[in-house]
């Protein structure tokens, strides 16, 4: 399965630069509102250290790692709801996103202009935060004007249920609110999962910092963000483009001399992609051979089927069994034979729910 971030923010707030950086693309970084225009998009590869071990193991003709897809959206701006700056064209490019990368401003660089004047990360969010809600209450009001009058005279109940559900999402929204905020039952996210609803997306805020405030671990503007969106659990994550840019140049031993040098455990892209996976509740499981080792991004929850489909298809349909190793067991015991001596592979059924760092071989009769 693939995974989709978009990145906003505010113009001038260095997406585009971290776009560039954590992509290796050099799409337009300009020093003016509006540098992007179209919607960019880029795929980086998730690390993973299980996976060079497995490599190393099996000598494999190819290694194939999961991806990240990333889409770098226009700057938006005050009243882009209705028009403004680029408008809410660029809106629905996040609706098709998995979870929102939101871009804040944390660094004073007089060279490079502010759309609102000044820098305040907080107002930042409250802007794009309100964007998005009128962008979703739009959707969501459009929708009740069609259904109020037919589900009042036919008196439908799954309609008027639908009423309901979303006369809740709209106390929210009309507030600036965001739905991420409130609390659903499962039936409710059913009836709300075909509007794609911004809001209702997990968001990272990533704040960008120069290269100081990064070894710092902090600033002042960081601090306003952290306390902001403390009340929301969103995570906040420090990164540097300027750093991540020349990070991507260097080969993977020098990259770790350059970090430790700094006195950084891990890149701010790492810290993303790690933290991304755990609030979309993302895990990983292997496929392994001489042809070929690779790794699948699966949901947490996911049973052996439906993990044996997102390989292909057939293999849901005609599933019969996974033989399943850990991938802890197979560094212990060093070889999938010795795996099978230690009594530790095991056949699973149609019920058996996938763990993160499951290598299996599934076998399937269509």
């Amino acid at each position: 399965m693939s995974l989709k971030a978009g990145i906003i923010g505010m113009p001038n707030v260095g997406k585009s630069t971290l776009f560039n950086a954590i992509t290796k693309k050099n799409i337009l970084a300009a020093n003016y509102p509006f540098a992007t225009i179209d919607p960019n998009l880029g795929t980086v590869v998730v690390p993973d250290k299980r996976l060079e071990v497995l490599e190393n193991m099996f000598m494999p003709e190819r290694t194939i790692p999961t991806q990240y897809e990333f889409t770098d959206i226009a700057g938006l701006v005050k009243g882009a709801s209705n028009g403004e700056g680029l408008g809410n064209k660029f809106l629905s490019h996040i609706r098709e996103v998995d979870a929102i990368i939101h871009v804040v401003r944390c660094f004073v660089d007089k060279d490079i202009i502010h759309v609102e004047g000044d820098i305040d990360p907080v107002r930042d969010i409250d802007i794009i935060n309100l964007e998005l809600a009128i962008s979703d209450l739009e959707i969501l009001n459009n929708r009740l004007d069609k259904i109020v009058k037919k589900a009042q005279t036919g008196k439908d109940k799954e309609l008027l249920y639908e009423i309901e559900v979303l006369n809740k999402c709209k106390e929210c929204l009309v507030k600036g609110g965001s739905l991420r905020s409130l609390e659903f039952s499962d039936e409710e996210l059913l009836v709300i999962k075909a509007f794609n609803f911004i809001t209702l997306k997990p968001v990272i805020y990533l704040a960008n910092v120069n290269e100081v405030d990064l070894v710092n671990g902090s600033n002042p503007y960081v601090d306003k963000v952290k306390d902001y969106v403390s009340s929301s659990n969103a995570p906040v994550i420090l990164m540097c483009a300027k750093i991540e840019s020349e990070l991507v140049e260097l080969p993977d031993d020098e990259k770790k001399v350059f970090l430790s040098e700094l006195g950084i455990m891990e890149s701010g892209l790492d810290k993303l992609i790690n933290t991304t996976y755990k609030i979309l509740g993302l895990s990983t499981f292997f496929t392994v051979g001489k042809d070929e080792v690779r790794a699948w991004t699966f949901k947490n929850g996911m049973k052996a089927p439906e993990c044996a489909g997102i390989i292909h298809t057939d293999f849901m349909r005609g599933f019969i069994k996974a033989e399943v190793m850990s991938y802890d067991d197979l560094v212990e015991f060093g070889s999938e034979v010795k795996v099978k001596e230690a009594g530790k592979v095991r056949l699973e059924g149609k019920d058996y729910v996938m763990q993160d760092g499951d290598i299996c071989y599934f076998r399937f009769n269509v």
